[in-house]
């Protein structure tokens, strides 16, 4: 509900002013209170300002309802809302993030697991909070060579920025070492950057900390500037998000990609290697910023058709109209805010879509969901019927080099 200032209060238009003077920030003017932005968010029930009360009470020159609500912390950066959009208003990169980086300069604290986050991340250059030293760990005693550039400079084809989640966390160890395998198989010249690689930054954007994000773009910049390549490749929808949309407006402007493009143009030469049978009902999860936000959806389906024994199914949600994970724009930290204060985890509710179709594979290309479904497939109770894997997995497996094979 819009809370108009005290007749005697005088307004402040300071925000809204600075929101329309950012990129991309001019349309938020056309807004027509619709509401279409509150009813598609899947959250937008449990917000006491979702986007259009927010635009209002910009508007009305009263921000601090909002900048003290816990609304603030509720975005997942799903897109939805942006796509949903008549008016066609960036409110998931624009609204958000300044909202946001408002309420920080006001002194208002973030949820603790996300400060927690912050911190890590300007202290380790990562969120999980490791030594830089451990980067490569999970390529130890790897049956592939993996060229760590910042000890051996030379030219190579990609650079594969491996990410915080693949670089740290167990579960995406896994992926990681499988996708170097394939990426050996392919022939092709690759390189990573070891201790050096940094978070891009995206979620810390999306969460206000523009300054930190700007200081990982120049952080990131020099690094890039440093080594020769025709493009990076990533594994972390997200950090492709922030190279394609974000570090451009800093002057970074690197060609890059999602893993699920990289592979699928090159899909005449994975064919003739698919050759082992993996027999499985597949559904597969479209996550937010290669699908709904780049309109990516017929690669990693054209991925999964290719490999022998694979029968795809959808969920009635899918595409387009997939419900978010909750994982993005620091969600991954937020589930316990979101729960207090009327949400639930969007990921339980999607795991029981999957399960719904029948399929006992759920397919996946970013790291945060693997976590993220295999918790909420034990929450729920079909962890028996349903296994989490991502794209990579099930390529790896019937080309004859996942890890169970080399172990």
């Amino acid at each position: 509900m819009v809370q108009p200032p005290a007749p005697e209060a005088e307004l402040d238009l300071s925000f809204l002013e600075h929101l329309l003077a950012s990129p991309d920030g001019e349309p938020i003017l056309s807004c027509m209170q619709c509401g279409t932005c509150s009813g598609a968010c899947p959250l937008g029930h449990a917000m006491e300002y979702p986007p259009r009360a927010m635009i209002l009470q910009a508007r009305v020159g009263d921000m601090s309802p909002v900048l003290s609500s816990p609304s603030v912390w509720m975005c997942v950066g799903c897109y939805t809302c942006t796509l949903r959009c008549p008016r066609e208003i960036d409110l998931t990169d624009t609204l958000w993030p300044a909202v946001r980086d408002e309420a920080l300069q006001k002194g208002m604290q973030p949820p603790a697991e996300l400060q927690t986050a912050f911190q890590n991340l300007y202290m380790y250059g990562n969120v999980l909070g490791q030594s830089p030293r451990k980067r490569l760990k999970w390529a130890d005693g790897l049956d592939v060579p993996v060229l760590d550039l910042t000890k051996n400079p030379q030219p190579v084809e990609i650079i594969w920025l491996v990410g915080c989640y693949p670089s740290y966390y167990p579960r995406n160890q896994v992926v990681s070492r499988e996708f170097a395998r394939i990426l050996t198989k392919l022939e092709v010249s690759w390189g990573v950057l070891g201790v050096k690689e940094k978070s891009l930054g995206d979620c810390d954007r999306l969460f206000g900390e523009e300054g930190l994000f700007e200081t990982l773009v120049e952080s990131n910049n020099e690094l890039f500037e440093r080594h020769q390549f025709k493009e990076l490749i990533l594994l972390d929808p997200h950090s492709f998000r922030a190279l394609q949309q974000f570090y451009p407006r800093y002057g970074v402007d690197i060609p890059a990609q999602h893993y699920v493009t990289y592979l699928a143009e090159r899909i005449d030469q994975l064919r003739p290697l698919l050759q082992k049978p993996v027999n499985a009902t597949v559904t597969y999860h479209d996550n937010c910023c290669v699908g709904r936000r780049c309109a990516c959806f017929d690669a990693p389906r054209e991925l999964l058709e290719a490999i022998p024994g694979i029968s795809l199914v959808e969920m009635a949600r899918n595409k387009d109209n997939a419900l978010c994970c909750g994982g993005g724009g620091g969600g991954m930290w937020l589930d316990a805010h979101i729960t207090e204060h009327g949400g639930h985890r969007l990921s339980d509710e999607r795991i029981r879509q999957a399960a719904e179709t029948g399929a006992n594979v759920l397919a996946v290309s970013c790291p945060y969901e693997l976590s993220r479904f295999e918790d909420s497939a034990k929450v729920v109770g079909v962890d028996d019927q349903l296994v989490v894997r991502d794209i990579i997995e099930l390529l790896a497996e019937s080309m004859g080099l996942s890890e169970k094979e080399k172990t």
